[in-house]
């Protein structure tokens, strides 16, 4: 199993900055992909950023040019930057882990942060 606790959330005016941080912990050494997804209310889970054990990401292209995600493989976590703030930014901000056991995909959730963004 993967636990994943995300921090950082919270509320910022439009045109402000956060940083998301998620920590993996568990069975890591066989994750090969993690990143950020996000909610808002009355719609669909959708996908942020996602980088692979490899480091190759991954954005949605709404949040191209502002937002920027990182691992940190020593420390097991995983960075959301998120810059220039728009308010339909906001949502709860999901971590998702990856890992594939015996050819099957496995996926892992957070229990989210969220993010609120005024105008």
């Amino acid at each position: 199993q993967v636990q994943l606790v995300e921090s950082g959330g919270g509320l910022v005016q439009a045109g402000g900055s956060l940083r998301l941080s998620c920590v993996a912990s568990g069975k890591i050494f066989s994750i090969n992909r993690m990143g950020w997804y996000r909610q808002a209310p009355g719609k669909q889970r959708e996908l942020v950023a996602v980088i692979s054990n490899v480091g190759d990401t991954t954005y949605a292209d709404s949040v191209k040019g502002r937002f920027t995600i990182s691992g940190d493989t020593d420390k097991n976590t995983v960075y959301l930057q998120m810059n220039s703030l728009k308010p339909e930014d906001t949502a709860v901000y999901y971590c998702n882990a990856e890992r594939v056991v015996l050819g099957v995909d496995m996926n892992y959730w957070g229990k989210g942060t969220l993010v609120t963004v005024s105008s």
